[in-house]
């Protein structure tokens, strides 16, 4: 009796089998979809990737006491990115004399509209004023990152060093001195519509002795760009 049950019930599941088998026919994957895309770098340049031209200072027969201006340095950023500058002024002599003796001081412009020469006038007066004895002007030209504002929409930042007397400029060495660091300084962040034009002024301390004459003093501008949004650190000189 068992084993016709589990027959017939054998049977009756087969035949089930077989009619579900036979219901009909289904198809897979008829359908697709794509997806694409691409990234194209930004360009990172400063002046074309072209030194500047212009001499951050020259002349003969320095004496001391006197002051003499260099001429107008213009930084451009040309590429598509905003960038961050690392811009540091290194100085050298052929004599092994202190270095120290020569005070330096800059003023820096930033603007997208290129000021007029009474703008110029007016930034090269304030440098001056710094060797003249006023300091509380350098402290309040660099009081907030931006910048004063010189002009309607240019911003100026100014620095002294004499030895190792720090007024705005930060000294790494006598010899190096930064004036950005190339961080999120916002005066030193220029964007790829802005230009900084920077000059510097340099005098020779009146207790220089005979022992500088004939010194021949160089002076060097090194300026960085770094992309740094996203945690870059990519660089181009």
């Amino acid at each position: 009796m068992n084993k016709a049950k589990k027959a017939l019930l054998g049977t009756t599941l087969a035949g089930v089998l077989v009619v579900s088998a036979g219901f009909g026919t289904y198809s897979w994957f008829t359908s697709e979809t794509k997806a694409s895309g691409e990234i194209t770098n930004g360009t990172l340049s400063i002046n074309h990737g072209q030194d500047i031209t212009e001499k951050v200072i020259s002349g003969e027969n320095f004496a001391p006491s006197q002051l003499k201006f260099g001429d107008w340095l213009t930084i451009d950023n040309t590429g598509s990115l905003n960038t961050h500058l690392k811009v540091t002024l290194n100085q050298s002599l052929d004599k092994n004399v202190p270095i120290g003796k020569y005070k330096v001081g800059y003023i820096a412009l930033k603007y997208k509209k290129k000021p007029n020469g009474d703008t110029f006038q007016a930034a090269k007066q304030k440098l001056k004023n710094l060797f003249e004895g006023t300091t509380n002007e350098a402290k309040s030209l660099a009081a907030n990152e931006q910048g004063e504002e010189l002009a309607p929409g240019v911003y100026a930042v100014t620095g002294i060093v004499s030895g190792n007397d720090e007024r705005g400029l930060r000294a790494t060495s006598s010899k190096d001195w930064v004036l950005g660091d190339g961080t999120n300084g916002k005066f030193w962040r220029i964007k790829s519509d802005e230009y900084i034009d920077l000059t510097f002024g340099f005098k020779l301390d009146e207790s220089a002795g005979n022992d500088y004459q004939g010194a021949k003093y160089t002076a060097n501008l090194n300026v960085q760009a770094k992309q740094t949004d996203g945690g870059s650190q990519y660089e181009s000189k």
